[in-house]
């Protein structure tokens, strides 16, 4: 592709382009001419990532130097975990309060078919609050609905063979260990919860515990899916002869 078509696809411009060509962060393209230059699609996603981690994270170049430099020592499977994380763990997105009113909106939103939405909010997976006679739908509502969708797009869908009645036994399972565990400690410490002067530890401790769940689930999940590949990659043992 052309530098122009660069361009219009990241809205990055030509001179920044060149910039970071100078700067290292982006390897120069083959040229069949003297201003004939061709980018390829290892340059859009490049590009596609420096952007994302100046207009999101908002690191310097020497940052970004490192980022770029240790990615290439990663395996396919962890830069891919890394690009999947960088899209719903944005900055900015924790300074807007983003809600969407309207069950149209969201579908457009998320990605997700009605069919599947409507069997999502059945089992709670979604659960929008009721104002008047609209669905308001929160930032964790939109979230979990792309990540349903990226399921599918990945190829652990229904029709390749995942239930996604799993989901509600997850959502379920949460849902029942906040209600018994941590009603109980919040009952224990019914006044810190109720008093104003603890409202910041309060919010601290739901986030606390939110990415405990969160890293105790991946951590699991990467330990039994290397396991996995680590038994299919291993030669099986021939009986010998005696």
């Amino acid at each position: 592709m052309k530098i122009g078509h660069l361009v219009k696809m990241t809205g990055v411009p030509k001179q920044t382009i060149h910039f970071y060509m100078r700067e290292g962060l982006l390897r120069k393209p083959r040229k069949s001419g003297v201003n004939n230059a061709e980018y390829t699609q290892a340059h859009l996603d490049q590009l596609l990532l420096i952007k994302d981690l100046r207009d999101n994270f908002f690191l310097p170049i020497p940052e970004i130097k490192k980022i770029l430099k240790n990615r290439k020592s990663q395996s396919p499977l962890d830069q891919a975990m890394v690009d999947r994380r960088a899209k719903y763990f944005r900055p900015m997105d924790q300074l807007v309060n983003i809600e969407i009113r309207g069950r149209e909106r969201f579908i457009k939103a998320s990605g997700m078919s009605p069919k599947w939405l409507a069997k999502m909010e059945e089992w709670g997976v979604v659960s929008p609050k009721k104002e008047g006679e609209e669905l308001v739908y929160s930032h964790d509502d939109l979230n979990i609905a792309r990540l349903i969708s990226d399921m599918d797009d990945l190829g652990f869908g229904p029709q390749h063979g995942y239930d996604p009645q799993d989901l509600k036994i997850v959502a379920d399972f949460v849902r029942d260990f906040i209600m018994s565990n941590d009603n109980r400690y919040m009952a224990a410490n019914l006044e810190k919860f109720s008093n104003p002067e603890h409202t910041e530890e309060c919010r601290e401790f739901i986030e606390v515990m939110s990415l405990f769940f969160y890293h105790t689930y991946r951590k699991q999940v990467r330990e039994k899916y290397f396991m996995l590949t680590k038994n299919q990659e291993e030669p099986s043992q021939e009986p010998t002869s005696s």
